[in-house]
């Protein structure tokens, strides 16, 4: 037994290489059952999967797999896949990227979190509110896992300052268990004096010593839950929060752009989803959802009473609040006064928010009508503003300094230098966007997605309503264990060819998908924001599993409404586009050119 257990430990440690070195061989049956071409790029796809799916390579790594592959197996030549990396959907989220490095180099997201709890206050409810708006805000333009670091440290000061120093929660069955002694043995929260007092009172006859007692460790368990339930609702928010708040925006999260990216891939006629029209479908769909997991949160760990009774807040409950907002307003006070570079960064960000939406908002004619048709892109605005922050003078500008022959002569800063733009920004979703629209590229020269396409004729009679709620779910499960950026990239095609064989607008089956893979709450290793939050070790599993059910569920729901109403008048759902229609056209007439094909070589045979 000890050699077996030594020899699984040695090929668990080596597992990355097992699964590089067996993938290939495992789907040899690929290139064998399809048609030629479209075998080989489901070879690629597939293996792809698998190694995103175990990490085999690193996710970039993985995403440069086509260029290799694809010229090799006779499926694209490079000059057509090369291209695919640099789209000019990857320059847009290369644009946010950039904003977010400029913002996060002054600090402005810091001074906008700190101001926002200073206004809602420091009880656990409303604390609560302001970090889930806080982090869901940063989260539309900085990338979720930077909003959640950011808030978090934010988050355990105010919990320190609120209940003192908190070791790992412990479980809270067994604390009911143990007495008085050993809670404070374990020091699981500093005991209030009055509670020591009454505990260890000695001078008095011995059955009004066990009712105090009894009465003093009743409410010191009450308070201990109550802390315990307090700090998780705190921690757990706050991924949650920067996971629904990264779908509001086009740019806050990788899978919106791989779903316009792809868009471009498969019906290039479709000019529908933009960054204007996304917001107006995405942010009030954002908040509901939002303060829907708010109250959820809440409820479940105490920041809200529903018995209907208001209970009175005791004094150390109010001293802890009294010392939370000191603490917030300690620290806003560390930031010093507005400095000359967050102003021009606030006002460039809000330039680069006003002319990304009013660029072609659909409902009133945009800016770029001004200019030839097709000309100007949502990247081309984004990547305007962004630039001006290389020379634009993070320090004010002072005409005296030309008339002033002692002033120093030194070269002004710039608001962002290309250096901390190379340190900050993750260049590695970059080549993994670039990877998805190569891979959707060879879906479609292939003609795979076509051949799936051929194989969805049990699907035809399922009600679009009832296929956008299965395609969430089954969406949302999958990304709990694998990369949402993985997960889109595998979907997006199959959804495609749904929607041409369900003849429903692709947009209402592809939407759903790309923001349902968002939605992971359940699991630690479902997205990097819940991986740091659980980092914490405040937090179990089993906290994650039963509050994150819930908010699965609301998501597929609530993503649902939103596709049966208000997305239906901003994205033309209700009818069977004529983008859309071509591509049906040219996909039927592929179809039956491969069909025709796969007969004539089996006829061979």
């Amino acid at each position: 037994m000890a050699a077996l257990g030594a020899l699984v430990k040695k090929v668990w440690s080596v597992r990355r290489f097992v699964v590089l070195l067996c993938a290939p061989l495992a789907l040899v049956p690929v290139l064998l059952s399809l048609p030629p071409k479209e075998g080989r790029c489901l070879y690629v796809i597939l293996l792809m999967a698998l190694y995103w799916c175990t990490e085999a390579l690193p996710l970039a790594v993985t995403a440069l797999l086509p260029i290799v592959l694809f010229p090799f197996l006779g499926i694209l030549p490079s000059n057509k896949v090369c291209p695919q990396y640099f789209l000019d959907t990857n320059f847009l989220f290369l644009s946010g990227l950039i904003m977010a490095s400029a913002i996060e180099e002054w600090n402005l997201h810091r001074r906008i979190a700190l101001r926002v709890l200073m206004l809602v206050g420091v009880q656990p409810a409303r604390l609560i509110l302001g970090m889930m708006l806080t982090t869901s805000f940063l989260s539309m333009w900085l990338s979720n896992t930077a909003s959640t670091a950011m808030m978090l440290p934010i988050a355990n000061a105010i919990l320190k300052s609120l209940f003192g120093e908190k070791d790992t929660s412990k479980d809270m069955n067994r604390e009911n268990e143990e007495n008085q002694a050993s809670l404070q043995q374990n020091k699981l929260y500093t005991v209030p004096t009055e509670m020591q007092f009454l505990a260890s009172t000695e001078d008095k006859d011995l059955t009004e010593e066990k009712e105090v007692a009894s009465d003093a460790l009743s409410d010191l368990k009450k308070e201990e839950e109550y802390k315990t339930n307090i700090w998780k609702g705190f921690l757990i928010s706050i991924p949650y929060a920067a996971s629904i708040g990264g779908t509001a925006t086009l740019t806050g999260t990788a899978p919106n752009l791989i779903l316009l990216g792809q868009l471009k891939s498969y019906f290039p006629e479709c000019d529908v989803v933009n960054f204007g029209s996304w917001f107006m479908f995405a942010f009030p769909l954002m908040l509901i959802f939002l303060l829907l997991g708010w109250l959820w949160i809440c409820i479940l760990y105490g920041g809200i009473n529903l018995r209907g009774r208001r209970t009175k807040k005791s004094n150390i409950r109010a001293d802890a609040e009294a010392r939370a907002r000191e603490v917030i307003k300690e620290d806003y006070q560390k930031l010093g006064p507005t400095k000359f570079a967050e102003q021009a960064i606030f006002f460039f960000f809000c330039m680069f928010a006003i002319m990304l939406f009013s660029r072609d908002p659909k409902f009133i004619p945009g800016w770029a009508s001004l200019f030839a048709p097709g000309f100007i892109s949502d990247a081309v605005t984004g990547i305007t503003i962004v630039i001006i922050l290389f020379f634009f003078p993070s320090q004010k500008p002072s005409f005296r300094w030309w008339f002033d022959l002692k002033a120093p002569n030194t070269e002004s800063q710039p608001l962002l230098t290309w250096r901390k733009a190379q340190e900050t920004v993750p260049w590695n979703i970059i080549l993994l966007l670039g990877g998805g629209f190569a891979m959707a590229k060879g879906c479609e020269e292939s003609g795979l997605s076509v051949w799936i396409g051929g194989r969805l004729h049990p699907l035809e009679g399922v009600p679009p309503p009832v296929a956008v709620i299965l395609i969430t779910i089954v969406i949302a499960l999958f990304t709990e264990f694998a990369s949402n950026t993985a997960t889109i990239i595998i979907f997006l095609p199959v959804l495609a060819e749904l929607a041409i064989r369900l003849k429903v607008n692709p947009l209402y089956l592809m939407i759903p998908g790309t923001i349902g893979c968002s939605y992971a709450f359940m699991l630690p290793v479902s997205t990097p924001p819940n991986s740091i939050a659980f980092s914490s070790g405040h937090l179990m599993v089993k906290d994650m599993a039963r509050t994150g059910l819930l908010m699965n569920l609301m998501g597929v729901l609530l993503l649902s409404l939103a596709m049966n109403t208000w997305a239906k008048s901003i994205f033309q759902l209700g009818t069977f586009p004529a983008w859309a229609n071509i591509h049906a056209e040219n996909a039927t007439s592929l179809l039956t050119a491969v069909e025709n094909v796969t007969l004539s070589a089996l006829n061979k045979i």
